[in-house]
């Protein structure tokens, strides 16, 4: 008896998946567990697998197609059995339009007429969803290229239209750009990063403030554990890992700073979930180092390789990237002094930690070359005053500067 195939749902926040490979094609047999697609959600990749032994009869989605979860993607059975009613009755993606209407059995006639909603009589590309969405802004789509399927506006693009009303130009519009020209597609975690980037800095007030502290102790410290024995665990541990360590530790003195801004409530935490930004080959992602508070130093640099090396090869999971109240990130060893970081949304406080470097310091009636570490703390200002934030920093650099550990 054929079956379906349905794309899985990953995490509770995952809504759709983009497939990014099939491995097999119509008429091809598998097995029970063979691969037969690869899809990306906005977190990670993995693969939708053969529910049973059997031969694809139908696949719905091709690739790079944007697919709702548990939507069917595909049918196994044997050869010449008859699939007329498990057939969906409409199969558009979401990158298309945003929606699925409900599977239905329907004829197969109709199924083909309804795979793809045809264009209309204009001959300008428009869905009809954003024709009257345009319309009803008195937007001209005349001149928009359309980011849709075959170059077809969608309600997206008059939406970017509104808010960018002049749109970069392009070859398509007669303006020519000498030498090759490398096009990438903005979808799947680009596009979520994108997405994220603009709606925090478009929906918070966010303010930077700027130190650096003493990280002579810092490098000291570091420099013991390197030549500590191998048994212990500890000759791997890296700056980042103390950083960490001194940022879980000193938050609840500061819980202003480990919270949630919900427009109309703010979120203070008890316990901290640290947030670490990854540059992966898929983007940036930030997993999740839960109750870091309760943590030791070893724990917490176990912890955050776990989480880097799954980001790094893409088997991180959905829900491991969720629920963080305070986020660090590291540029300091690609040599950067100090940045701006963007808030992670809803978390009102996001560390940026930079490089170390030689910074003169008065002592004892004496200049002297002190090595510094640069920190970078953004908040949202509509949640966080500039002197709580600036006491958090002060707070860190002193943990810094004086490092100390209780327990390994």
């Amino acid at each position: 008896m054929a079956i379906l195939v349905l794309m899985p749902r990953q995490g509770q926040s995952v809504e759709s998946c983009l497939i990014i490979k099939w491995n097999k094609k119509e008429g091809d047999k598998v097995k029970a567990e063979d691969p037969i697609c690869e899809v990306e959600t906005d977190k990670a990749v993995f693969e939708v697998v053969a529910p049973e032994t059997g031969t694809i009869l139908k696949i719905f989605y091709k690739e790079g197609d944007d697919v709702p979860v548990l939507n069917t993607i595909a049918i196994i059975g044997q050869p010449g059995e008859k699939i007329d009613h498990l057939i969906p009755r409409r199969t558009v993606s979401v990158s298309e339009e945003g929606y699925v209407e409900n599977q239905k059995a329907i004829t197969p006639d109709e199924s083909t007429k309804k795979t793809r909603p045809a264009f209309g009589a204009s001959p300008i590309h428009i869905s009809p969803v954003a024709r009257r969405f345009a319309e009803k802004k008195e937007i001209d789509f005349s001149q928009l290229i359309g980011s849709g399927p075959g170059g077809r506006i969608i309600k997206k693009d008059i939406e970017k239209a509104i808010s960018e009303p002049e749109q970069p130009l392009t070859k398509e519009r007669g303006i020519s750009f000498p030498g090759p020209i490398k096009e990438i597609p903005v979808k799947g975690v680009r596009q979520l990063i994108a997405e994220r980037m603009l709606k925090s800095l478009q929906s918070t007030a966010q303010l930077t403030l700027n130190t650096s502290t003493d990280a002579s102790n810092l490098l000291s410290y570091r420099k013991w554990l390197k030549s500590s024995l191998t048994k212990l665990g500890l000759d791997r541990i890296t700056i980042n890992d103390l950083i960490l360590y001194a940022v879980a530790k000193t938050l609840p003195q500061h819980r202003a700073l480990n919270a949630h801004f919900l427009k109309d409530k703010i979120l203070e935490f008890e316990y901290v979930h640290l947030g670490l930004a990854i540059d992966s080959p898929r983007g940036l992602m930030v997993p999740v180092i839960r109750n870091a508070h309760l943590l030791s130093l070893k724990e917490i640099s176990k912890e955050a390789k776990r989480l880097g090396n799954a980001c790094l090869e893409g088997n991180i999971l959905p829900d491991e990237l969720n629920g963080g109240t305070f986020t660090v990130t590291n540029l300091g060893p690609l040599g950067i002094e100090s940045f701006t970081p963007i808030l992670n949304i809803p978390q009102v406080a996001i560390l940026g930690v930079g490089s170390i470097y030689l910074k003169p310091f008065m002592k004892e009636d004496k200049v002297q070359f002190i090595p510094h570490l640069g920190l970078s703390l953004t908040i949202d200002h509509r949640a966080v005053d500039g002197a709580p934030a600036a006491r958090f920093l002060q707070a860190l650099t002193m943990a810094i500067a004086k490092f100390e550990l209780k327990n390994i």
